[in-house]
Order: structure tokens, then sequence, then C-alpha cells
């Protein structure tokens, strides 16, 4: 079990100590849930109510908020706790799951893939040929890379993942479990007797930057003629469907169970909120924002925030809910 003292915590994160305790920590919790040797943390007025009661030792606080650590506790202050919150969690985050041997025995790698220094290839994956793995490379058990994907030195594939031919993946990237990289996207047209429905084939890639997570069981299809493209940082969540020709810039994110129709393009930094859908060609403009459940039917300017079904300007939405709310009542 990891432990630190109030001066270990201190030299992550950089703060100012009030208080003293005699307590080692050797976890982190939520303020309701932590014990005497856990820190938490208070990045809000609405939960430094709750210190009081608290039984943790050491509370990670925003300093414009006015708290008093109490007996043999201790308040670190930092301008952001959030921030400081994700240095400490590195600090006690578990040893990932071991490797015996670089490449499983019952791992199936062709022999024209070309794996870089220390990289790790888990029991039951398929390398295809002309795979290139770059250095510490770590794929987990179960997962399937085919033929003339390169993947970038750092990146991390979780188990159950599918990466389809052609792929280009970034360096420092991680894709969870059951990612889909390069499904054919969805493209269909009335057959010319009207009793069916023909296939488009999509014989395009898509192409990841560096530094990209992509959450669990989400999807990644190909691009119609060229590629779908996510720009270096983008941020992933789980079930998160991201159809053919897409183009998202640098550092955007989607919570879980948005979408994307074919060919959208989001600028530098778009967030998109949880259910929220995008239609079809429409293009969002850097720094903008979907409000959660929203659904996209035009372009969005570049800082807009937009909200509701369809999307609108956040404030008009806002007004017309008022408004319905009056008339209800």
């Amino acid at each position: 079990m990891k432990s630190f003292t109030i001066e270990d915590i201190n030299a992550f994160i950089n703060g100012e100590v009030v208080g003293t305790t005699t307590n080692n920590i050797t976890g982190l919790e939520q303020i309701q849930k932590a014990n005497e040797n856990q820190a938490t943390f208070i990045g809000n007025r609405k939960f430094a109510a709750l210190w009081k009661d608290s039984k943790a030792s050491l509370a990670i606080v925003n300093d414009n908020l006015d708290i008093e650590p109490g007996d043999n506790r201790v308040l670190i202050k930092v301008k952001n706790a959030d921030l400081a919150m994700a240095k400490l969690l590195e600090s006690f985050t578990p040893e990932t799951p071991h490797f015996e041997t670089e490449i499983h025995p019952s791992a199936t790698v062709d022999k024209s893939a070309k794996i870089g220094s220390g990289s790790r290839v888990g029991a039951g994956s398929y390398i295809g040929k002309d795979v290139v793995l770059g250095n510490n490379v770590t794929i987990y058990p179960n997962v399937t890379i085919l033929d003339d994907t390169t993947i970038g030195d750092h990146t991390t594939v979780w188990s159950g993942t599918i990466i389809r031919e052609r792929s280009v993946i970034g360096a420092h990237c991680i894709f969870h479990n059951n990612v889909s990289i390069g499904a054919d996207g969805f493209g269909y047209r009335p057959s010319d007797d009207g009793r069916g429905l023909v296939k488009i084939p999509h014989i395009g890639n898509v192409v990841i930057g560096n530094g990209v997570e992509i959450g669990a069981n989400s999807c990644v299809d190909r691009g119609k003629f060229s590629s779908t493209i996510l720009g270096d940082g983008c941020k992933i969540d789980n079930l998160v469907q991201i159809a053919h020709n897409c183009v998202l810039g640098r550092s955007c994110i989607m919570a879980g169970s948005s979408g994307l129709a074919g060919s959208v393009t989001l600028g530098d930094g778009v967030i998109i909120g949880g259910s929220a859908s995008i239609k079809d060609h429409t293009t969002i403009h850097s720094g903008a924002t979907v409000g959660a459940g929203s659904g996209v039917m035009n372009d969005v300017a570049a800082g807009k925030t937009v909200l509701g079904y369809p999307a609108v300007d956040s404030r008009e939405m806002l007004k017309q809910w008022v408004a319905l709310r009056k008339l209800a009542r």
C-alpha cells in the first residue's frame, strides 16, 4: 500500500499547507466516504459544508474557499483542486496488468509486422500483414489490428478493440475496451428496382492524431473516399459514434452517447455534451459547445453555445423553457 506524508503530497501539487495531522495518506476518496488515512478534494462551495463532518485527514481545496482545517486535519490550498486531483491520482494509480513475455505465445503476429522496442502484445491478439507498432506500445489480450495499420509510440490498446486495415494511429493514445476503428461507414441507396438497398463501399481509412483517448464501445468509421480524422488531444467518451469522413480538430471533447453523422467538421476545442446528435455535413466551429441532449441541424459559429432540439443559441432556448413553464401554470 502506498503511503505519503503531507509533505510528500504537497511536493506533488505545490500548494499552501494549513493545519497539521499525525496521519499519513494512503488513498483518495469522496468527501463523504473518506477515512482518516485518506485525502479528499473540495473545488466548489457546495461541498465545503461537508468538510466538518468528513473523516478525511486532508482536503485539497480551491484557495478562494473559506474553510478551516479542524483538529488533526490539514488543508492544502491550490488554485485548481481538480487539476491537483489529477496529479495525485497519477501518484496513487495501481500497477497495470502484468505481462510475462513481451509477445504472448498465443498471439498471432504476421511475419511482415514490425514491432518496436519495448512493445508488448497480449494473449490471443492478432497483428496483421505489414502492421507497424512503434516503441513501447501496449496491446492487451484479444485485440485485432489488421493489415497496413501503423500505431505510434506509447499507445495503449485495451482488450476487445478492433483496428481495421490501413488505419493511422498517433503516439500516446489510449483506446479502451471494445473500441472499433475503421469499420465501414453507414451508406445505402435504394436499388433501381425499388426492392432493396445498395451498399455504398467505403474505401478510405481513419487517421488519429497524438494523445487521443477513446472510451469503451465507441466507434470511428472509415472514410468513404479519404479519411475520417481525429486531431491531436481529442477525448472521446464511452458509446460515442463518429461517422465516415468526419474531421475533428485539436482537443475536442465528446461525452457519452453523443454522435456525429457523416462528414461533420468540428473545429479546435469543440465540446459535445452527452447524447447530443449532429446532422451530416454540419460544421461546428472552434470553441463552440453543444449542450447535452441537443440536436444540431445547422452550422454553429465559433465560441457559441447551443442547446435544445433542434439546437439554438442557449440563451434563446432558456427563454423558451421559461415561457413554457409560465404557460403551464
